[in-house]
This record gives structure tokens, sequence and C-alpha cells, in this order.
């Protein structure tokens, strides 16, 4: 699943590093929403503004986090 979601983030957002520790900080507004409205459709969630915290966008392995617990919330 992490590398389905790289993948598919670096196709949308080129010139973010989804390798740095720090990823939050690369993101602007729309970096922020273009990710959450394309992992909500990729995987049939729903995140909301309030799961755009720096928490859950701090790296990669964070975003998957976030996705897995939204998946297993749903079922």
């Amino acid at each position: 699943m992490k590398e389905k979601i790289k993948t598919m983030l670096e196709d949308a957002l080129p010139l973010v590093d989804f390798d740095s520790d720090f990823l939050f900080s690369e993101l602007d507004s729309l970096g922020v929403t273009t990710i959450l409205m394309m992992l909500s459709d990729e995987f049939g969630i729903k995140l909301e503004a309030q799961d755009a915290t720096p928490k859950n966008l701090k790296t990669l392995d964070s975003i998957v986090s976030m996705v897995e617990k939204k998946i297993s919330e749903k079922k």
C-alpha cells in the first residue's frame, strides 16, 4: 500500500519529496487538499479538513497509517 500511495501522490505532486521526514512543511494548502481528495477517491474513505494535521501528514508512513485507520473504521 505504501508504494501505491507514494506513486499516486508523486504523479500528482511531482515537486514534493515524499521521502522527507518533514513532508508537511513541504505542502501548501493545495497540496494537502490534493492528497486528501486523491486518497479519499482511491480508497473509498472519508478524509476531511480535520485529518490534515501535521501529525497525519508528517511522513509517507504517517499518511499510510491514516489511510489504514480510516479503512479499518469503515468496516
